[in-house]
């Protein structure tokens, strides 16, 4: 997945121009179809230094380039876009996809983006449950009424086109907040823990309490699902030569926490290579770290990032493949989703009782 970040050139320190970022994002993607995995990855953020504002152009411009990968919003923010353009937007995508349409929600990160569209702090999860609310009402049946707090209210109306997919999949992405777990729970939804910025404890209490209201809801306990984040990826066949390759991106990512005068989660290369959710090192080194998360948050689906960012491109698409040849096949004891994979239209209501339908 990307948020598309505009950063400047590694070794020149110039800004990329945006074509050209654009440009790498449309040749990962197609990577990432080449290597076989399973989904790609646009987020939705509304400030600088992202170029990820339009996730539902992105995405249906690499359906058009792509035949097999499905594609996910990583997250989709409700909390600031009206529903009903929402659902216009991401109902012709599924059908512009074939129905690869892969949907996560959230209210999204960052005071700048949340002021330009006029959302404060105080409403932020009302608006994102309204929203969601209203999106899903209308993936289901796109004549309908309803009471707003947070746009107009609508009276008997009906919204096209009526969408590929139906059930769709709905993730909650969150990082330590239960109303995103809460509502998904009440949707019978999975959830996607962000797992990137801090050591795994906060996500897995978060997981936990996901969980535990599922089965609270009385859910059964085998349909919840969750996936998780990544803080980077660098695999190579030697260990040492894995985290010499990672060490540029690490200096970027303690100079940008000095720069905004946070203090960071990992102060040493070689914490943040053993403890944070980063996948670097050697083949096995990985996989050993993807079962001890696995450990803590029983994930099924797990994100890496698309894109090098301060690594050199060369290592990062060979980091890539080695990750897709020499790692994937050897996670066969670890679990997929409980519905398989793909999309659910088919195969929901042979997996799944009726009460845990995704919205």
């Amino acid at each position: 997945m990307t948020l598309i970040a505009r950063q400047p050139d590694p070794v020149t320190g110039e800004p990329t121009p945006t074509a050209q970022r654009f440009r790498e994002v449309v040749d990962h993607a197609r990577l990432a179809e080449e290597l076989g995995f399973d989904g790609f990855g646009v987020g939705e953020r509304h400030e600088r230094p992202f170029l990820s504002s339009a996730p539902a152009v992105w995405l249906s411009h690499l359906a058009a380039l792509t035949t097999e990968i499905r594609l996910f919003t990583t997250v989709a923010t409700l909390a600031l876009v009206d529903p009903v353009r929402a659902f216009e937007d991401y109902a012709t995508l599924d059908h512009l996809s074939d129905g690869r349409l892969e949907l996560m929600i959230g209210k999204g990160n960052g005071s700048a983006q949340r002021d330009l569209f006029a959302v404060t702090e105080d409403d932020q999860w009302a608006r994102n449950a309204e929203s969601f609310e209203v999106f899903s009402r209308l993936w289901a049946d796109n004549r309908i009424s309803a009471d707003t707090r947070f746009r107009p209210a609508l009276r008997d109306v009906e919204v096209w086109p009526e969408p590929l997919q139906r059930p769709l999949r709905i993730w909650h992405g969150s990082a330590t907040s239960t109303a995103s777990v809460e509502l998904a729970v009440a949707h019978g939804d999975p959830i996607f823990s962000a797992n990137v910025t801090h050591r795994v404890e906060p996500y897995a209490a978060l997981v936990r309490h996901y969980r535990e209201q599922w089965a609270a809801a009385g859910r059964d306990p085998a349909h919840a699902a969750v996936g998780a984040g990544t803080a980077g990826l660098l695999v190579a066949p030697r260990s040492q030569d894995a985290v010499a390759a990672f060490a540029p991106a690490f200096a970027h990512y303690l100079a940008a926490h000095r720069q905004s005068g946070v203090v960071p989660a990992f102060a040493t290369l070689d914490e943040f290579v053993t403890d944070s959710s980063a996948l670097i090192g050697s083949p096995q080194q990985v996989i050993d770290k993807l079962h001890r998360y696995h450990e803590q948050l029983g994930h099924s689906v797990v994100h890496v990032p698309a894109e090098p960012g301060a690594v050199d491109p060369a290592a990062h698409r060979e980091s890539m493949a080695l990750f897709a040849s020499d790692v994937v096949p050897r996670l066969g004891d670890l679990p997929d989703p409980p519905w398989g994979w793909g999309s659910p239209d088919a195969q929901l209501s042979a997996t799944h009782p009726k009460e845990v339908a995704l919205s």
